[in-house]
């Protein structure tokens, strides 16, 4: 006879993670809370978007990792979740779901649910979470509160959600300022309504006091010290510093290492703080074993049973990372062998499970699968300032196969808002990238517009969209599952320009050169024959001599004489290089450059390739 297990309610603390589209204020949201939840000194300087710790995430005003930290109001324990708001990162919010017990759908005033709100409030409403709905942005002159209420009410309706989920409280924000409301007209004083609403509505976790102890691995951080540390929820039994554990997985048997704790840490406002034993319900890090790793659970060694962990959505698209082997390889990188690369690649693996890395036929090439353009594009920008010099190829989405073995591919929904007078240009680049249109609703002057599209058909379509509506269109992405394959796609209309040779750039040269179209780089510049140094709009590759320099002779003439008017180059951000490069080409990577390079270098050996004869 099974004996019911008596679960218990940590009533001193709450797990709630925040989630919502791209920009629509999660971070400042949460810096407020950490503000004014005591987190910290009346004297202390705190930065804005305090959680968005990386260098990237500070340049690009985006959030990429998720990130813990907890505040006390009122005697209870608040940990925060603060989530990606990109679907590139969208494995980060997956993982992040599984240790809270509700989450803040954080919305624009303005914007309303977008793309990605749907995607991570789905996987919320999937778990059965309390959803506390926060209107962000209440003070934006062109806010529409009541039609946006009415839009995550429709959303909530579309995603099936239960009764007491469609009777979701809305809170009205604007973290900017550093007030809320339960009403607009009340949210012109602080956060506190807020903070009284998580205390509220939101459960307090749940956990077996008596049964021995489990926690699932969500999350793991590194430190110098006490080196790799495992993050979850503790849902059973209590752990003590120096105790024997150990780690089981629940999908692989195989797993299994037993391990002393040495450290246990909670967390309190931005910090991690040491402490002696775990209590129930609560979110931790536990240092002692090295080989932990995310959906892993830690249980006591007596007792070792594996809790279930959901799989994460799989990778759509792939590229190859080799070793930099062109004529300028090793001169500008610390991290350079194949060794480096590959070690280097297993490690973020291990941490991001959206992330697979595999070996090839060559020791000096990995496959590496992520879930889009711009998850791995993060990767890359990581690796080239942390001193590694590598090449990467093109991206290409991963196919597979239905039971009859027809092609299938993955696919994309895309949602465009543009200008009207844009709506032209946009059908016309659309439909040539195999895309359906699905709703057009008109906004204004404007236009919201939503395709269902290949995945692959997206790939260098962000800067044609900037360049057709004159710098107003605004791509949004998700994905939308597999479907059968829609035909061969033309993406890259243009060729490139090739440097003929060794040496370095020059003003004549390029002066020269700069008419067959429209060059990547300036005078002085060092090159190597097979690098890419320009675009050709006729379509054709065509190869340039820019460090021709100019003869010298005792004739002189007023034309001649001249100084030589050089256009400026264009230089293409990381992932602009990605979407321009060319199945035939690569990118090499360095902390100092970005060099777009044919993979055969040799010019008489690329003709022979294309089939043409060489005299």
């Amino acid at each position: 006879m099974l004996i019911p297990i008596m679960l218990q309610k940590n009533e001193k603390i709450r797990n709630v993670a925040i989630i919502a589209h791209v920009d629509h204020g999660k971070t400042s949201l949460v810096n407020e809370l950490l503000k004014q939840g005591g987190a910290f000194n009346d004297h202390q300087v705190v930065a804005d978007r305090v959680m968005d710790s990386n260098a990237l995430e500070r340049e690009r005003g985006i959030t990429i990792l998720a990130k813990n930290c907890a505040v006390r109001y009122k005697g209870v324990k608040i940990n925060i979740v603060d989530t990606p708001g990109h679907a590139d990162f969208g494995g980060e919010v997956e993982r992040s779901l599984k240790m809270v017990d509700g989450v803040l759908l954080v919305v624009d005033a303005f914007e309303g649910p977008m793309p990605q709100t749907r995607f991570v409030l789905e996987k919320a409403l999937e778990l059965g979470h309390k959803v506390i709905i926060v209107i962000n942005k209440i003070d934006r002159p062109d806010a529409r509160i009541k039609e946006v209420e009415d839009e995550v009410l429709a959303l909530l309706m579309d995603l099936d959600a239960s009764s007491e989920q469609l009777d979701s409280p809305f809170v009205y924000a604007s973290a900017r300022n550093g007030v809320s409301g339960l009403t607009v007209e009340s949210a012109n004083k602080d956060m506190q309504p807020l903070l009284d609403k998580i205390i509220e509505y939101l459960p307090a976790p749940e956990y077996d006091d008596a049964g021995s102890f489990q926690m699932l691995v969500s999350a793991t951080q590194y430190s110098e010290y006490v080196g790799k540390m495992a993050v979850g929820k503790v849902t059973s039994g209590q752990m003590t510093v120096n105790a024997s554990a150990v780690r089981v997985n629940y999908h692989d048997a195989a797993i299994k290492n037993n391990f002393k704790v040495t450290q246990i840490c909670e967390f309190m406002a931005m910090n991690k703080l040491p402490i002696e034993k775990t209590q129930g319900g609560d979110i931790v890090c536990i240092s002692g074993c090295a080989d932990v790793g995310i959906g892993d659970t830690i249980c006591d060694a007596a007792n070792p049973k594996a809790l279930p962990f959901t799989k994460i959505s799989e990778p759509s698209v792939e590229m190859t990372f080799l070793v930099n082997d062109s004529p300028l390889a090793g001169k500008e990188g610390k991290y350079v062998t194949s060794r480096h690369l590959r070690d280097r690649l297993y490690k973020e693996a291990d941490k991001d499970l959206s992330l697979k890395v595999s070996d090839t036929d060559s020791t000096e090439a990995f496959k590496v699968c992520g879930r889009g353009e711009m998850h791995l594009s993060i990767l890359i920008e990581n690796m080239r300032r942390e001193g590694y010099e590598f090449a990467v190829s093109m991206p290409k989405v991963l196919y597979k196969k239905d039971e009859n073995g027809k092609l299938m591919e993955p696919m994309d929904k895309a949602f465009i808002d543009v200008p009207e007078v844009s709506m032209g240009a946009v059908m016309e680049k659309m439909g040539a990238r195999r895309a359906e249109l699905v709703t057009m609703t008109p906004h204004g002057s404007r236009l919201k517009l939503e395709f269902i599209i290949p995945a692959r058909g997206l790939f260098g379509y962000k800067s044609e969209l900037l360049t057709d509506t004159k710098g107003e269109g605004i791509l949004n992405t998700i994905s939308n599952g597999y479907d059968y394959y829609k035909g061969d796609i033309a993406t890259r209309q243009s060729g490139s320009l090739i440097a003929f040779e060794d040496g370095e750039s020059n003003a004549y040269g390029l002066y020269n050169a700069q008419n067959r179209g429209t060059m990547f780089i300036g005078a002085g510049v060092t090159v190597y024959a097979g690098m890419v140094v320009g675009s050709n709009p006729a379509g054709d590759d065509i190869t340039v001599n820019v460090c021709k320099k100019k003869e010298l002779t005792n004739m002189r003439s007023k034309s001649s004489d001249e100084a030589l008017r050089l256009t400026p180059p264009l230089v293409f951000t990381l992932e602009e290089c990605l979407e321009f490069i060319n199945e035939d080409e690569l990118l090499e990577v360095t902390p100092k450059n970005l060099r777009i390079r044919k993979i055969e270098l040799d010019h008489g050996k690329r003709l022979r390739q294309r089939g043409k004869i060489v005299r």
